[in-house]
């Protein structure tokens, strides 16, 4: 089995003395969660428990790259550097969730907070809830790795009921210098309502590259398919033109061949 080295993944002292005493089997053992208490306990209902709170994180610094004014590219160190920083925070985090000797980490967040206190610097954050099943089981996926999923406790709950898992959270990225217009093509379309073929053609091939890479990861793990997909534009710092376009889901597999979807029901509400 393969599992994340805390040791290599550069996990702090202090969070490892935090990790061994939420060990299931300590005296002081306690979970921790950022679940709310309906996904909390939704998440016990699937047959799942918390065993705590995991994290991890990169301060990394974001190179610069120059896109030519009238072309519209994609600005490959850029996107390397965003997808580098996110895995180093989910691997950090999937090394505490092995040391707790978890299954998967549900309801994870990945954030990103630019700092005031150095040039182009930010800090990646990956934050999820450590789960353990009840039953042994085939959870983790063909990596050796714990399953991480975005998706929430409601979700989650849904998707174990209807008889399938999640493998882990995929992602794809891509920052994208969008061309500028020229002068003459600004002044040609005042006044008037028309489409900008290179603003469309430069959206479309981001969106499209991010996607792409998503379904790569996807495949990866030998996925059926990816739930609760999110298409993101996050322009960061870098102005108007340069936009990172960045899809993020869960892909999941079967878990039987039979599949149990319960029916949605009709709910009043008893005021006015």
């Amino acid at each position: 089995m393969t599992t994340a080295d805390p040791a290599a993944q550069h996990i702090p002292e202090d969070a490892m003395r935090r990790l061994a005493e939420m060990r299931p089997g300590q005296k002081t053992s306690l979970f921790t969660s950022d679940l709310s208490v309906n996904e909390f306990l939704l998440v016990r209902e699937a047959g799942f428990r918390p065993l705590g709170l995991v994290l991890g994180s990169s301060i990394y610094h974001v190179g610069f790259q120059m896109g030519r004014w009238s072309k519209n590219q994609e600005l490959d160190r850029l996107s390397q550097a965003m997808y580098h920083a996110r895995e180093l925070a989910m691997s950090r985090m999937e090394a505490e969730a092995d040391v707790l000797g978890a299954d998967g980490i549900v309801a994870v967040r990945l954030e990103i907070e630019f700092k005031e206190f150095g040039s182009d610097l930010a800090e990646f954050i990956a934050v999820g809830t450590a789960v353990k099943a009840d039953e042994p089981g085939e959870w983790r996926n063909n990596t050796g790795k714990p399953f991480t999923s975005d998706l929430s406790g409601q979700d989650f709950w849904t998707l174990v009921q209807a008889g399938y898992a999640p493998l882990g959270m995929v992602m794809g990225t891509c920052v994208y210098h969008i061309a500028h217009q020229r002068f003459r093509q600004m002044m040609g379309n005042i006044g008037q309502n028309v489409e900008i073929p290179q603003y469309t053609e430069a959206l479309y091939d981001a969106r499209e590259l991010a996607m792409s890479r998503m379904q790569t990861e996807a495949e990866q793990l030998e996925a059926e398919g990816i739930v609760g997909v999110q298409l993101l534009s996050l322009p960061h710092r870098w102005g108007g033109h340069t936009t990172e376009f960045f899809a993020i889901g869960t892909a999941v597999k079967p878990l039987r061949e039979d599949h149990h979807i319960a029916k949605p029901q009709l709910v009043l509400p008893l005021t006015d």
